[in-house]
C-alpha cells in the first residue's frame, strides 16, 4: 500500500503531541478532521495505530514501527521543498524564523519591520515559542536558539554572545538595599510547564531554596509583572538598533558563570539557497555584526 505525505504527516502530528487536539493545532485542521483522516489511515494499514484515552494518544506496537519511517519521510519532504524553492532567483515571500518568546519580542519583531521596509517582498512569520521546531522537516526556515545544533543535517550560520543581568523596575530599585544580593530580590519566573526553562536552573544553583514571588507561562506576563515592580528578571544586555524603551534597569550584580549567553542563527543545511532564507540570514548576520561592535 502507498502512504501518503500528508497521511504521515498527520500521523506524525497526533505521535509527537500526543493527542487529536494538539495535532489538529500544528497542521491547523479541525479536530474531527484528524479522527476522520487517521480512521481512514488505521483502516488502509489494517492495524490500530494508537491507544485513545483520557490522557490522550499512545502508540501502538503497529504505530512505533512506523514512526521512524515517518520521521525520514518528513525529512525528505522539507529537503524536496527546498529544493523545489531554490529555483527562484528572487528574494521574496514568506521567511519563517522561530525563536525564544524574549528574542522575538525583543528583536526579531522589531527586525521584520526593518526587513519589511528594506525588501518589500519578503515577509518574516515569527513562531515565538519555548520548544524547538524541527528544522530539517521545514517547520521553520531560520532559527535563533540557545543551544547548539547537534543534529548533521543542520547548519550553524553564526554565534551571537552577549552579556546577562538582572533587571528591575525604577520602583522596586529604589526599595531595595544598596548593595542587594541575588538571594534578597524577589524573583520574576518561568511557571508550569516551563520550570526548566533558563533562567530558572541557573537561578535554583546559585540562590538555597529558589522560591520567585512571581511565576508564568508567558513572556510578556512576566516582563509586565517585573515592570509593574512585582520582582527581578534576568535578561541579555542585547544593545541593537531597534531596542524598545524600557521601564526596566539593570542592577549591578554577578551572576558568576551565567553573566553571559549565547544566541545560535541555525538552519538546514539547503536552506540557505532559498534567496529570501539566504537575504534574511545576510541580515541577521549583519545586525549580529553590528552588535558586536557596539552600533
Amino acid at each position: 500500500m502507498d502512504i501518503s505525505w500528508d497521511d504521515a504527516r498527520l500521523f506524525l502530528a497526533i505521535a509527537e503531541t500526543g493527542s487529536f487536539s494538539g495535532a489538529a493545532r500544528r497542521l491547523r485542521i479541525g479536530q474531527p478532521t484528524v479522527s476522520r483522516r487517521l480512521a481512514a489511515l488505521e483502516y488502509a494499514v489494517g492495524a490500530s495505530l494508537f491507544r485513545r484515552g483520557v490522557e490522550g494518544a499512545a502508540l501502538t506496537a503497529a504505530g512505533e514501527r512506523l514512526v521512524v519511517p515517518a520521521k525520514k519521510m518528513a525529512e525528505w519532504a522539507g529537503e524536496l521543498h527546498r529544493a523545489a524553492e531554490s529555483a527562484d532567483s528572487s528574494p521574496r515571500g514568506i521567511v519563517r524564523v522561530t525563536a525564544t518568546p524574549f528574542m522575538s519580542f525583543d528583536f526579531v519583531a522589531p527586525f521584520a519591520a526593518f526587513v519589511a521596509q528594506k525588501h518589500p517582498g519578503l515577509r518574516l512569520e515569527v513562531h515565538s515559542q519555548i520548544q524547538y521546531l524541527d528544522l530539517g522537516r521545514g517547520e521553520a526556515d531560520l532559527a535563533l536558539r540557545g543551544r547548539l545544533p547537534t543534529s548533521a543535517d543542520l547548519k550553524l550560520v553564526d554565534t551571537l554572545e552577549v552579556p546577562n543581568s538582572v533587571f528591575v523596575s525604577k520602583a522596586l530599585k529604589a526599595r531595595l538595599p544598596k548593595k542587594v544580593t541575588l538571594q534578597q530580590l524577589p524573583w520574576v519566573a518561568w511557571g508550569p510547564p516551563f520550570e526548566s526553562v533558563p533562567p530558572n536552573p541557573q537561578l535554583e544553583s546559585m540562590i538555597p531554596g529558589f522560591a520567585p514571588s512571581f511565576t508564568a507561562d508567558n513572556y510578556l506576563v512576566m516582563l509586565a509583572a517585573a515592570e509593574a515592580g512585582l520582582g527581578a528578571m534576568v535578561m541579555a544586555r542585547m544593545a541593537h538598533r531597534f531596542t524598545r524603551p524600557t521601564q526596566l534597569v539593570p542592577l549591578d550584580l554577578d551572576l558568576g558563570p551565567f553573566s553571559r549567553s549565547q544566541t545560535h542563527l541555525v538552519c538546514a543545511k539547503s536552506a540557505l539557497d532559498i534567496p529570501r532564507v539566504r537575504r534574511v540570514s545576510e541580515l541577521l548576520l549583519e545586525e549580529f555584526r553590528r552588535i558586536r561592535v557596539g552600533r
